[in-house]
């Protein structure tokens, strides 16, 4: 659950940082077209994008109205399959994310603060697993006295 909260701290912190820019502010399925789009290799079409996220034709065209919009991705239709659009990547969609995984990177620094509490949830992990193991050994040895007892 620890993990969780900070993962969720993390995100939140690099969310709030992004928000307080003067830039765009995307919603999580533009940024997740985003993502797929710049970290992926290409060609991306809507219906792969559609796809691969698991939504509706329509909601990736609307959010790709939005980030073409911005200057983020740039549509071009498939010189081999007319009816096919790609989306293409653009240096100012490059930058966005370049910035706000920026953000990210600041936001997941550990502090000396978090760095000494992560030492002593790990000291009192590995001592818990310890006594675990000290006590399961204990109890096998326990199980193999009464057997051979039993046996003779």
């Amino acid at each position: 659950m620890a993990r969780n909260l900070k993962a969720l701290g993390l995100w939140r912190t690099a969310l709030i940082a992004s928000v307080r820019q003067d830039g765009p502010d995307l919603s999580a399925r533009q940024m997740a077209i985003m993502l797929q789009v710049y970290l992926t290799d290409p060609p991306h079409t809507v219906r792969g994008l559609a796809a691969m996220l698991n939504i509706s034709k329509p909601a990736v065209t609307r959010a790709l109205d939005r980030l073409s919009l911005l200057g983020f991705i740039k549509r071009k239709r498939d010189a081999e399959d007319k009816r096919s659009v790609l989306v293409q990547r653009t240096v100012k969609g490059s930058v966005f994310l370049s910035d706000f995984a920026e953000l990210v990177i600041d936001a997941g620094a550990v502090t000396p603060e978090d760095l000494a509490t992560i030492r002593a949830e790990e000291e009192l992990a590995s001592a818990a697993k310890a006594r675990l193991e000290a006590e399961l050994t204990a109890a096998s040895l326990d199980d193999v006295v009464a057997v051979e007892e039993t046996v003779q």
